[in-house]
């Protein structure tokens, strides 16, 4: 029903005739409702429904006539509504005077003209109030075809402006992959370039089957990150130790694809990396009310600069991963950067708690 509706409203050249045809019949029977507190014939209901007829005639070519002077000035809209108005009023008076002495036999002759007059006036303003609805949908439509799109094009920029911060992160760890590999191949580690190569290639092609625009559940967000750490390992080895601490509640909780790998390589350059005997870093995720908290600690050496210059200086991903998610949920987030204890630090995301739909 609701879909039938939604096509009969974009099928503009249908809504008319619709419209065209309920109005005239109503204009029918409110006349005929009137009709009964007074003693009429039955012949009576005839002239109704050939005045409303008339009315429904009168006025289709004031639809074409009002579509060529669309883009008229304002004064010559006003000027040419009023006269075609009155014309039609004029021709419908006419019409209808003459069905009540030919068919209903009404049996009286007005001396004065001010009779038609006064008729064609009470018409006029019929056919004034039918161009004001026609006018008022039309506008009503264009505003509606107008905001359509204005959210499209919303839509689509929203879109882009989400690729681009997943993408701008791409050539960054693609750099320090590479760089690497390329140095596991200088020193002869073959066997750990090609398994390194093995790992990026898996963890590509999760990036590029996943839009940045869309939410995966957490479970598969984890396995990305895990792909991503496997990596790393190559790397780090024994240095790099990770623990996951996910309850089995949300792992099914709809976030952003790809939005812990940034955090984690952020805590892998300036923590892990600078730790002589390498680090930890934990990952938790649980459900509080109607929120997914997630959090993304280490135990490297911390920061001496403030909290709040971190936030503004962190690197591409702390501001990337604020920026989609600003995007994705407007006001409803937080991202916050702080002390982890005993050492390190801790960024901690809360979103709405979206399940994904069985």
């Amino acid at each position: 029903m609701n879909q039938t509706w939604k096509s009969l409203l974009e099928d503009r050249n249908r809504f008319f005739w619709v419209l065209q045809a309920a109005g005239w019949s109503g204009y029918a029977l409110v006349h005929y409702i009137g009709s009964l507190m007074h003693e009429m014939r039955d012949i009576y209901v005839l002239i109704l429904l050939l005045g409303a007829y008339a009315g429904f005639l009168i006025t289709v070519p004031l639809r074409y006539l009002y579509r060529r002077i669309w883009d008229a000035t304002p004064w010559l809209l006003i000027v040419v509504v009023l006269a075609a108005s009155y014309v039609s009023a004029a021709l419908w008076a006419v019409i209808d005077n003459a069905t009540y002495w030919e068919i209903y036999k009404f049996g009286f002759r007005p001396d004065s003209p001010w009779f038609y007059f006064k008729n064609t006036i009470a018409k006029f303003y019929i056919m004034l109030s039918w161009s004001g609805l026609y006018f008022g949908i039309k506008y009503y439509q264009m505003l509606q075809e107008e905001k359509q799109k204005a959210l499209l094009a919303t839509s689509m920029a929203h879109q882009a402006q989400l690729k681009m911060l997943r993408y701008q992160l791409n050539p960054h760890f693609l750099f320090n992959t590479l760089n690497a590999i390329s140095t596991l191949i200088l020193v002869k580690e073959n066997e750990l370039a090609n398994r390194m190569m093995s790992k990026l290639s898996l963890f590509l092609r999760f990036s590029l089957d996943n839009e940045p625009i869309k939410k995966i559940p957490l479970e598969r967000e984890i396995e990305a990150l895990m792909l991503y750490l496997d990596i790393e390992k190559v790397r780090f080895d024994e240095r790099l130790k990770v623990s996951l601490d996910i309850d089995d509640e949300v792992k099914q909780a709809l976030v952003p694809s790809l939005m812990l790998q940034p955090l984690i390589e952020n805590s892998i350059k300036y923590a892990i990396a600078k730790m002589e005997d390498g680090g930890e870093i934990i990952v938790k995720a649980q459900r509080f009310s109607e929120d997914l908290l997630i959090s993304v600690a280490d135990n490297g050496p911390g920061s001496k600069k403030p909290i709040k210059d971190m936030m503004k200086q962190g690197g591409v991903g702390l501001v990337n991963t604020r920026e989609r998610l600003q995007a994705l949920y407007g006001k409803n987030y937080s991202f916050t950067l702080a002390e982890n204890k005993p050492q390190g630090l801790r960024v901690e995301i809360r979103i709405p708690f979206e399940q994904v739909e069985s």
